[in-house]
């Protein structure tokens, strides 16, 4: 029987300040998800969820999270040929799970009756969502993909990324709906070549570099050639040359600093990291993986060196666990859990 998840205390706080849930919140609904699908769960386990879910907003925001991304990532048992079998895989992932039976009475059970009907939490509004799966060019959760334009150039596009082409005869122009993508432009089309985002318009000056659009700011980085910035809101306009740069809000461009060539290797399948906190490289390991990947607090500054394979997230994962000293886990197929390898880290708050 799987160890029986703990039980941290918390008052009710339904009249305080709404926070996110604590990574041992969320470590302790991964724990109960398990349980409660495992089939070993009794009466008296599921009454202890309940006073578990029932004692803090964290803990139901934490569950109605978990249960959105175990039905995302179980999605494809409802549809599928041969469902049986599609299970048969899930459940080779995580080598603690009882049999493949009993999961899926427990993943009908929930499915079927949606334990809650809480919705989850929404990362992207719906309607940029529709617009994303309708792009010209878009990649899906850790796909990267190379596509050549109607002008000649090329764009690679990376995990979870959309892009709109449009090519008339006066202009060349991309609008990058999500993610990031790496252009190189062709040559001998005088028309001009533009990428627009929400934040302002970058003008290719015959050049290869990439754009990403991130919370309330676009980066650029130049790589060949130059790109113009003109911003959306004030007009303010810059030129970041090779080897430059920047991010820029729709008033504002910030000061360039040298690039860094490693930005671009996501297009070749890899993760370069040169003294990158263990956070940003989750970060970018969470783009290609399609369940969730916790990080303890305490290990979320070590620093991190090295390269690692994008489209094996497993396989990166374990090379860290080598050479930072981490423990990784998975309460939950689609779930991975990163903390210390000591114990005493277990005991630490958050």
């Amino acid at each position: 029987m799987p160890a029986t998840p703990s039980t941290e205390t918390i008052q009710p706080d339904d009249h305080q300040v709404e926070i996110s849930p604590s990574h041992t919140v969320m470590e302790q609904a991964a724990q109960w998800y398990a349980l409660l699908i495992s089939g070993d769960a009794d009466t008296t386990d599921r009454a202890r969820w309940q006073a578990w879910l029932s004692a803090s907003r964290q803990h139901r925001h934490a569950w109605s999270y978990v249960e959105s991304v175990s039905q995302r990532v179980l999605a494809p048992l409802q549809s599928a040929p041969d469902p049986a079998l599609l299970a048969a895989k899930v459940q080779n992932v995580h080598a603690r799970e009882r049999s493949r039976r009993r999961a899926l009475v427990g993943l009908a059970a929930l499915g079927g009756l949606s334990l809650l009907g809480w919705t989850g939490w929404t990362h992207t509004p719906i309607p940029e969502l529709v617009a994303e799966w309708t792009a010209d060019y878009h990649t899906g959760m850790g796909d990267i993909r190379a596509f050549k334009l109607p002008d000649g150039s090329r764009i690679w596009l990376n995990a979870a990324s959309a892009v709109n082409a449009d090519m008339p005869p006066d202009v060349r122009k991309l609008t990058l709906l999500s993610g990031e993508i790496l252009v190189s432009t062709a040559h001998g089309d005088v028309r001009p070549f533009v990428v627009e985002t929400p934040q302002g318009r970058m003008r290719a000056l015959g050049t290869r570099f990439t754009v990403r659009r991130e919370s309330g700011q676009t980066f650029l980085a130049v790589y060949d050639g130059a790109v113009e910035i003109r911003t959306a809101a004030s007009g303010a306009t810059t030129i970041i040359t090779a080897g430059q740069q920047t991010y820029f809000e729709p008033d504002r461009i910030t000061n360039a600093t040298q690039a860094d060539p490693a930005r671009e290797a996501w297009s070749r399948g890899d993760l370069i990291a040169w003294d990158l906190s263990l956070a940003d490289v989750v970060r970018e390991l969470d783009r290609y993986y399609t369940g969730h990947i916790s990080l303890a607090p305490a290990v979320a500054r070590r620093r991190v060196f090295g390269t690692f394979p994008l489209r094996d997230v497993d396989g990166a994962l374990a090379m860290l666990a080598d050479t930072a000293s981490l423990r990784i886990s998975k309460p939950l197929p689609w779930w991975i859990s990163i903390d210390d390898t000591s114990d005493e880290a277990d005991a630490q708050p958050d």
